[in-house]
């Protein structure tokens, strides 16, 4: 039953308690990600101009180390065990939407590099049909990736909403500090994570 409290003014104390204690689990989760977040967010700035436009006529022409390297970032992202559609149900409060987000960054991300550097080798080295159907899908699979950092870069904003409608610095104390909480919510950021420029591309094209 605590579990389906909300945190507003009629939720009782003990889900309070369940909620602050689900923030806390989720943050230090969010920390033991945080590097590793990082270097994906890295490699995807790295490579995200030269697939933000789509592909061009000749795929030779660009740079496919960049591309590989934000696949290989993308893909040993490890989602928290936390984070997890099972273990995420049992989540109250703000940690359960916190969980969402960042397990649809990590899925998003993956799936979609890994989509992109398939495409190119099918349009490099598939049939003519094979390539036909890489290129006239591969607007979706770089949607997927900027669709994955936009998830990303709302978290920041979700924990300092969460911490702060939790009770902030006089609830939870030295369990969680609001330097902790600035310093994540400075990681996963727009201004840290968010691609730029969106997607120019569009499907079918």
């Amino acid at each position: 039953m605590a579990g389906g409290c909300g945190s507003g003014p009629s939720a009782t104390p003990q889900a309070m308690r369940l909620q602050r204690a689900d923030l806390l689990a989720v943050s230090r989760a969010l920390s033991g990600v945080e590097r590793a977040v990082s270097a994906e967010v890295a490699a995807t700035k790295a490579a995200w101009p030269l697939v933000v436009n789509g592909l061009p006529p000749d795929t030779r022409s660009i740079p496919h180390r960049p591309i590989a390297a934000a696949s290989e970032r993308a893909g040993a992202l490890s989602v928290p065990g936390l984070f997890e559609e099972r273990e995420a149900a049992s989540l109250t409060g703000p940690g359960s939407s916190l969980a969402s987000s960042f397990r649809t960054f990590a899925r998003l991300a993956a799936r979609g590099w890994q989509l992109i550097g398939a495409s190119i080798a099918q349009i490099e080295h598939g049939s003519p049909a094979a390539a036909r159907f890489a290129r006239a899908n591969i607007a979706l699979y770089i949607e997927s990736v900027y669709d994955a950092h936009f998830s990303l870069a709302q978290i920041g904003k979700q924990l300092l909403a969460g911490y702060k409608k939790l009770g902030g610095v006089s609830a939870f104390a030295s369990a969680l500090t609001q330097a902790e909480v600035n310093a994540l919510a400075s990681s996963y950021s727009e201004a840290n994570d968010r691609l730029h420029p969106h997607t120019g591309v569009r499907l079918g094209s």
